[in-house]
């Protein structure tokens, strides 16, 4: 896999000599904060080895490079996902090349199902830890042998979601009068919607959202050393009483 990296990050280089130093994953219907981007280079998955062009409709499948709030920030315009047939090592293998381009830090995104029947649609969530289901079945992107050039062959993820950009990220999130929640994001295979049955089994489990990607991209950024600040956007409320706000599903969990 360190050969295939490089590979991708050489390519990457050959359109752009910038050092990114952030990270970001792009989820559903949130890629346009990338049309934000100064003096941006795009470049498309289909040109970049390992990268595989997106199915899920929101997602452009765009690497785009520059500028972005002052600092040299890397984005990813959508993600392919282990739903659509993709391994676990498919899936992350932008968060490894993220990091080889010199990104220190992830900030990921996602659309979630809100667990919590208080919460409303339209709310933010910070990731302040997770629930990997499929990668406590067996589908789990560090699976095979270590390479110890990526990372520790057993990384810790108790205390991976504290770091210094919390505090951060709440001081931007209080001067700009947001509220943002902070809550447990359950990741689940997909693709099909919950049943009653798991959505019960998922709040008795402490999860306060859930969606069908992301877990496995905080667990390999960690793996490689980064620093990572997890938002899910709520854009359904996934209730198992089958209230009409349940049934509103949008494109969460892409």
């Amino acid at each position: 896999m360190y050969e295939d990296i490089q590979r991708a990050v050489e390519t990457i280089h050959h359109h752009t000599t910038l050092v990114p130093r952030v990270g970001l994953i792009l989820g559903s219907g949130l890629g346009a904060l990338a049309d934000e981007i100064d003096r941006a280079t795009v470049v498309p998955y289909s040109a970049i080895p390992g990268f595989h062009e997106p199915r899920v409709h929101g997602h452009r499948g765009e690497l785009a490079l520059g500028m972005l709030g002052g600092q040299p920030v890397a984005v990813l315009r959508g993600r392919f996902h282990f739903y659509e047939g993709y391994s676990m090592q498919d899936v992350t293998f932008p968060v490894r090349v993220l990091r080889g381009l010199g990104c220190e830090t992830l900030i990921v995104t996602n659309a979630a199902g809100g667990l919590r029947p208080d919460w409303q649609v339209g709310d933010i969530m910070r990731i302040s830890d997770q629930i990997f289901l499929p990668g406590m079945v067996g589908f789990h992107p560090l699976s095979g042998p270590n390479d110890e050039r990526l990372g520790p062959r057993f990384p810790a993820m108790v205390g991976a979601f504290d770091n210094a950009l919390v505090p951060l990220a709440r001081a931007v999130a209080a001067a700009q009068g947001t509220i943002v929640r902070e809550g447990v994001y359950c990741m689940l295979s997909g693709p099909h919607f919950e049943s009653a049955a798991e959505l019960r089994m998922l709040q008795r489990l402490g999860a306060d959202a859930v969606g069908m990607s992301t877990a496995p991209e905080i667990i390999v950024a960690i793996h490689g050393g980064m620093q990572v600040l997890g938002f899910s956007l709520i854009t359904n409320l996934a209730l198992p009483d089958g209230s009409p706000a349940n049934q509103r599903r949008g494109a969460r969990g892409r």
